[in-house]
């Protein structure tokens, strides 16, 4: 029998057009019209996790969905857990109300099971916007049946973060019901949580440092959840004019991400974040 894993791989499946960085240049209403690049970093990555028997979770935007259920059923049949990323990619401030999420999550769920998906359980909201200002999302996921989300940063961010969250697994309770919250990654360190599960820091840092900081998160008991988008592993994708910060944050090594992944999974036996979820829980 495999041992269980205590450790989660996420991935945000989305087009490298549809990331915050770049929504300046790709307003939604021309993404239709942008020559997809989405399997280059898909067969890659899913290649990478098939030789190394890892599994993840792949929260899905509904809208690639939509466009691509034979992906959703790639992912689905290779053992990896389909999860939502709600429908094209909103920040839930912008999304607003209570409502409004019911219909951007129905849309989606509707989605991933008419691709061969089962409902999703899991959520991750765009861009980790579940903060204090949009608390009500989780009631509106625990009314859903959601059994766990994955959107609370807790960070020091100036977009996002919830600083003082507890930043391993922990049950959130609601008016509809509890769920449980597991949040990616983060380093304790002077008294502030680091982020570093993240693709832009393991693009980022150095190898021998980034895999430092992970041991020291698994010497604190916690399972380490990392997630990353398929564009990371797509270094020939279009160079879009951006402000330094933003492209720095979206392109900085790209070239070299996908021989990490490798490393990492050669490493560490990975689950979906459910798996973990049900090891930890019990």
């Amino acid at each position: 029998m495999n041992p269980p894993r205590r450790h989660s791989l996420s991935f945000d499946i989305e087009e490298f057009f549809q990331v915050a960085n770049l929504t300046h240049a790709f307003p939604p209403a021309q993404w239709d019209q942008v020559p997809t690049r989405l399997d280059v970093g898909m067969d890659a990555l899913l290649e990478v996790l098939a030789r190394h028997d890892a599994r993840a979770t792949m929260f899905f935007l509904g809208w690639v969905a939509e466009r691509r259920p034979d992906l959703v059923a790639r992912c689905h049949a290779a053992g990896h857990e389909i999860a939502s990323h709600g429908y094209e990619h909103r920040f839930l401030w912008d999304i607003a109300t209570p409502e409004a999420l019911h219909r951007d999550l129905e849309r989606t769920e509707e989605a991933l099971i008419a691709a061969g998906a089962p409902r999703p359980v899991g959520f991750r909201a765009s861009t980790f916007t579940l903060t204090r200002e949009t608390w009500w999302a989780f009631d509106v996921l625990a009314e859903r049946g959601y059994l766990y989300d994955s959107s609370v940063h807790p960070v020091r961010h100036p977009t996002y973060g919830v600083p003082d969250f507890e930043p391993s697994i922990s049950r959130v309770t609601t008016a509809k019901g509890d769920l449980l919250e597991f949040p990616v990654t983060t380093l304790p360190f002077a008294g502030r949580n680091w982020p570093i599960g993240g693709g832009g820091y393991f693009r980022l840092l150095p190898g021998v440092l980034h895999r430092a900081a992970l041991a020291r998160v698994t010497r604190l008991e916690r399972p380490v959840a990392l997630y990353f988008h398929p564009w990371e592993f797509d270094p020939g994708q279009p160079r879009i004019d951006a402000p330094w910060s933003k492209r720095f944050r979206h392109y900085v090594g790209l070239g070299r991400s996908l021989a990490r992944l490798e490393r990492l999974v050669e490493r560490w036996p990975f689950g979906t974040m459910r798996e973990v979820l049900e090891g930890h829980i019990g």
